[in-house]
């Protein structure tokens, strides 16, 4: 059965979390929200692999565009969805199949004779958000295809409790590589323990003073922090090699380049390979359309802590901000849920700014 874009947001979400994506397996969602879009009649619809472009042609002055993925973390025993109370459970409530519902009651809105949209607007639903960057759809559009995705503001539908959450973090993985000698763990005098010489860079790292930094009226708060170690050969050997993996969470005023190089000043006396890192996005809340969202939602922006799509749409000189229905706090928890009054609420206060 076909999506049904008349009903409300939340039992539309509720529908799409009964429909299974786990990165990688977006096809059928991608199907359906296709052929739903399609229905609408007045819609430029466009498949490109299992991403579902969307575009008015208005005539409007300025065009929006609105972004959401598609896919779910591996599910954990929490499809189908489950109604309790105001909160709906399942797989992908929260990041962010209520924001990915809200935008297709948008599109089905939009299309009513009593709406007079003030912008043209370009609804992107996309595939591989929440596993490697090589693979997300939204990056190889931007990489590929970035005349469609050119807008004057970006609303990525993140979770965000329905706050505006401005900008966001960078992120960078790097290793830190420790050897030693190895030796019989009955001898373990003649051998050097490699495991254990990761014990002065957990402190380093538990230590670690965080950097705070004011943008445009937001907090960026820092963050460096151990996320895994690997070591060890077997249960009778002293190691001789060991990696402690770091993950740096930075501000958006640092680059990619800067923020590596504080890494490698923070362990300058270690072994130090950086191994991923993605930039953040600055907030550019003064920019007219940023500036003017904000005014239309009422609601004071605040710092975005993680790196979401927004920062795709800032490399192309787009202003971008995250406002989702969804909870941050709960995304890929088992017990994964959403408030279906935030879900109602973003419907209906997005409709408003963009009906004006």
């Amino acid at each position: 059965m076909p999506l049904d874009l008349e009903m409300d947001a939340a039992a539309l979400t509720a529908v799409l979390v009964d429909v299974p994506s786990v990165s990688g397996d977006e096809k059928g969602i991608a199907d359906e929200i296709e052929l739903a879009l399609r229905d609408l009649g007045y819609l430029d619809v466009e498949r490109d692999g299992n991403v579902v472009l969307a575009r008015t042609e208005f005539g409007r002055p300025s065009r929006i565009v609105m972004a959401g993925h598609l896919d779910t973390v591996p599910i954990a025993d929490n499809v189908p969805s489950r109604l309790v109370g105001d909160l709906l459970y399942g797989c992908g409530s929260s990041d962010m199949k209520s924001g990915v519902a809200v935008m297709l009651r948008l599109a089905a809105l939009m299309r009513s004779p009593d709406s007079t949209p003030r912008h043209d607007l370009t609804y992107v639903f996309y595939d591989c958000e929440e596993i490697e960057s090589v693979r997300n759809g939204l990056g190889r559009i931007s990489r590929e295809r970035r005349e469609v995705l050119q807008a004057d503001l970006a609303i990525v539908l993140e979770p965000t409790a329905g706050r505006i959450e401005a900008g966001c973090q960078g992120t960078m993985r790097a290793e830190v590589r420790l050897t030693g000698t190895r030796a019989h763990s009955a001898r373990s005098w003649l051998g050097d323990n490699a495991i254990h010489a990761a014990a002065p860079v957990l402190q380093r790292l538990a230590d670690y003073e965080p950097r705070s930094v004011g943008i445009d009226g937001c907090i960026y708060r820092e963050g460096l922090s151990a996320v895994r170690i690997v070591g060890g050969v077997a249960g009778n050997v002293v190691p001789d090699e060991c990696t402690v993996t770091v993950n740096f969470r930075f501000a958006p005023d640092r680059t990619v380049e800067a923020a590596g190089e504080h890494v490698c000043e923070i362990f300058a006396d270690y072994q130090v390979a950086i191994i991923d890192a993605a930039p953040g996005a600055l907030p550019r809340l003064r920019e007219p359309a940023a500036a003017d969202f904000i005014n239309a939602i009422g609601l004071p922006p605040v710092a975005k802590y993680g790196w979401t799509d927004v920062a795709r749409f800032a490399e192309l000189g787009i202003p971008a901000v995250n406002f989702g229905p969804g909870d941050p706090d709960v995304a890929h928890a088992r017990d994964e849920r959403v408030d279906v009054v935030v879900i109602e609420q973003a419907e209906v206060t997005l409709h408003r700014y963009l009906s004006g």
